[in-house]
């Protein structure tokens, strides 16, 4: 096996309850589920974080989790709501370092979810917003 358990899945080499296959991604069930039905979505080729995966691979996978949020909806899977999570990094929670679409069924009392710091949280002044905004837009590649 290699250093990378979702490379091992899509070589064969580990096992996998597949959803859905293409020549570009890969989707199966979660060991390891924050509820029943939940599902990741994988690139084929392996790409670390956000910043290695090929735009449209990116948007295939995006894809198919609305395609797969749709499925379970149907399914009959407890499924109030849907959450779509990608954590790119170790401090955002990546633990597989394989990028990763989690499509997670939701419901009320499920005890999952994203916490945010305890008090008031301010609106930034709209300049230091839009300060922000231009440091990235100069960043970014269209």
């Amino acid at each position: 096996m290699s250093e990378c358990v979702f490379c091992d899945i899509i070589e064969g080499k580990a096992p996998a309850s597949f959803v859905y296959r293409d020549e570009l991604v890969s989707a199966f069930m979660d060991i390891q589920p924050v509820n029943p039905g939940h599902v990741l979505v994988i690139p084929n080729k392996h790409a670390a974080y956000l910043k290695d995966l090929h735009p449209e691979v990116g948007a295939q996978m995006f894809r198919m989790g609305q395609k797969i949020a749709a499925s379970l909806r149907k399914s009959g899977v407890k499924c109030e709501g849907i959450n779509l999570f990608v954590a790119d990094g170790a401090v955002a929670g990546q633990q597989i370092f394989h990028v990763h679409l989690h499509v997670l069924p939701r419901f009320a009392g499920d005890g999952f979810g994203f916490k945010r710091w305890s008090g008031s949280i301010p609106t930034p002044p709209r300049r230091e917003l839009d300060d922000m905004a231009e440091i990235i837009k100069n960043k970014v590649s269209f």
